[in-house]
């Protein structure tokens, strides 16, 4: 059997990387240890989030499908800090833990170039530090050009809970057992990484009077940017909101040493997110905090479980019956599923190329959470850009390299690569220095003609594209050359919204970049023929015009760094008096640019300037 790109894996990475193959033209196999669980949400069935909902639209821009598959599937979705300024405004949605799946494999299934199999891997087929295929538990051999690693939090997968520790996968199944100690073999360095969830809860045995409601947004709302709504707004389920209570922080401390993580357990080497921590880590690292908010979110229109967001934990049955019970809402709550933890091998990031690429073994690709990431999003992003990347050396092509200020997915890889992990990465919008241009609304601006060059856009995308940025020009003009007499009636108007303008002739883009004028309150004093989309790209480039400029700015010096490479063979044992540490991190990095250099821990300016005048005495490089 032979394929062009194998994928091993199916969770959200291996989706993104397997149909970004076979829609590039790649005979490409998908192989997943069970049928069953492609695209599978083993954890909160949410997409988007804070960050994590600009990511999805930039996977959208590129020609990814996560996010026209939650548009289809979901339960609710909303604009995350709406009230706030444009660079953290977020799209979330509540998935449906069937209806996600079944679209996502009725999407993968109309591709005419893949295959899906299900078998475990146990190995890769190498010759001369080259990949050439994989090799399955009953010693089946399958050869490809490229392999994709996608295995998620299967590869030594462990279940701890309370005093226990049983070798299983998220659902019970069975892990990878092998597969992280050859690669082990193969040089990697190998890291421990641990993650959880909370229980589900059945929703009849919940008194929601006790919780206050949360619904999606009274407004039409898409990830997508082909897609129109194929959602009611008024047949949104609501998610709800509910607090621990001092009772509950009673119950946890003085059950601490039961839990997996605080003393049941003495073998616990993984580390888990610093930014999802448990229910006891929230109790212990803020002891301070009176209660902490719980989410309650439905998981499927097709059952009745109710996730309990917030609340994930490795005690043991017994005293999760009494943390529940505690809650505000859920005295009588009947306990469909325990929580648990979940420890599992990762790869240590910094053992990759920008392209997702391994260094140690060529032509390996790794995406998801065996990169250490977090998150469904952070792993649907890495699959697609692995899958591109794949694709485009099979093609003889340049890699698909995002960079800093071009997209949150180019943030996240260069973090992962630059950085390396401590604890499961997570993407937040404070990790982006360029957040401003990195916006929700103009993903599509910045990223679906790079989706266009890569062969992921096809010409309809990029015409929609060309007409709407056409029509942004002209309403940028409109609003120049429009003037608008502020009389008596539109004074009138104005103090509605407690605003004093005197009387007096101003253009339409004068008046909006007032600070205190919104483009609800133009919309009521002149009709302006655009619509929505067009009026929301022009409102935050005149309303942020001088930042977005500094911004842009600042990323010019960003870029001319990333202009400045580092030779590929240059050993730095060779620098004199660079300091020690910067010495071993750049050994272990080994970064393509001077920009990536200076982002290394470790890394100080005096090392830097040593490195720039090393690159011109020895390669006639500038610094």
């Amino acid at each position: 059997m032979n394929y062009e790109i194998i994928v091993v894996g199916a969770g959200h990475a291996g989706c993104e990387a397997a149909f970004a193959c076979a829609r590039k033209g790649h005979k490409t196999l998908l192989i997943t240890s069970n049928l069953k669980n492609i695209a599978d949400m083993p954890c909160n069935p949410h997409i988007g989030g804070s960050a994590k909902g600009i990511v999805v639209r930039e996977i959208d821009a590129l020609g990814g499908i996560m996010g026209k598959v939650a548009d289809k599937t979901h339960l609710q979705i909303k604009m995350l800090n709406s009230a706030k300024g444009p660079a953290v405004q977020s799209l979330r949605a509540q998935g449906d833990k069937i209806a996600y799946p079944k679209e996502m494999i009725k999407t993968l299934t109309s591709l005419e170039n893949l295959e899906i199999k299900e078998g475990m891997v146990e190995d890769l087929i190498v010759n001369e530090g080259k990949v050439l295929g994989i090799i399955l538990e009953d010693g089946t051999k399958i050869n490809a050009k490229e392999v994709i690693l996608t295995t998620g939090t299967y590869l030594k997968a462990d279940i701890l809970v309370g005093n226990t520790r049983t070798r299983k996968g998220p659902h019970g199944e069975r892990p990878s057992n092998f597969l992280s100690d050859k690669l082990k073999e193969y040089g990697f360095t190998i890291k421990r990484l641990k993650t959880g969830t909370p229980q589900r809860i059945a929703r009849d045995s919940i008194d929601f009077s006790k919780t206050k409601l949360e619904p999606g947004d009274n407004k039409y709302l898409t990830f997508s940017f082909d897609l129109e709504p194929c959602y009611k707004i008024e047949e949104q389920m609501p998610c709800y909101l509910t607090y621990t209570t001092p009772k509950t922080h009673e119950i946890i401390r003085a059950n601490l040493n039961k839990s997996s993580m605080y003393g049941a357990l003495d073998d616990i080497e993984g580390i888990g997110p610093r930014y999802c921590p448990s229910i006891e880590d929230k109790v212990v690292r803020f002891s301070d905090k009176e209660r902490h908010q719980l989410f309650i979110e439905p998981e499927s229109r097709y059952y009745d479980d109710m996730y309990l967001q917030g609340f994930s934990t490795s005690m043991p049955p017994e005293v999760q019956e009494e943390m529940v019970h505690s809650l505000p809402g859920f005295e009588n709550a009947k306990i469909l599923k325990y929580g648990y933890a979940i420890e599992y091998d990762a790869i240590y990031p910094t053992q990759l190329k920008a392209s997702l690429e391994t260094k140690i073994l060529e032509n390996l690709f790794t995406a998801g959470q065996i990169n250490g990431t977090s998150g469904y999003e952070e792993a649907a992003c890495q699959g697609l850009i692995a899958g591109i990347n794949a694709s485009l050396k099979l093609e003889g092509k340049e890699p698909l390299v995002l960079k800093r200020n071009e997209a949150y997915i180019g943030v996240l890889i260069d973090d992962l690569i630059t950085k390396g992990i401590r604890d499961p990465y997570r993407l937040l919008t404070s990790r982006a220095e360029f957040r401003l241009i990195l916006r929700s609304d103009n993903a599509d601006l910045r990223l679906r003609n790079i989706g266009y060059e890569v062969g992921m856009i096809d010409e309809n995308q990029k015409n929609r594209l060309d007409q709407k940025m056409s029509l942004i020009n002209e309403c940028m003009e409109y609003l120049k050359n429009t003037k608008i007499k502020i009389d008596l009636e539109k004074q009138n108007i104005l103090k509605e919204y407690n605003i004093e303008i005197s009387n007096t002739t101003m253009t339409l883009e004068n008046l909006l970049k007032r600070p205190e004028i919104t483009m609800e309150i133009i919309s009521k004093l002149a009709d302006i023929p655009y619509d929505e989309t067009i009026l929301e790209q022009v409102y935050i480039n005149l309303k942020y015009e001088g930042y977005i400029k500094k911004a842009y700015k600042e990323a010019e010096k960003l870029i001319k760094l990333e202009k400045k490479q580092i030779p590929n063979d240059i050993d730095y044992n060779k620098i004199k008096n660079i300091a020690s540490e910067a010495r071993q991190k750049l050994n272990e990095v080994r970064p393509a640019t001077i920009a990536q250099a200076i982002r290394i821990s470790g890394v100080n300016p005096s090392d830097i300037s040593i490195l720039s005048v090393y690159l011109k005495k020895e390669y006639g490089k500038d610094e």
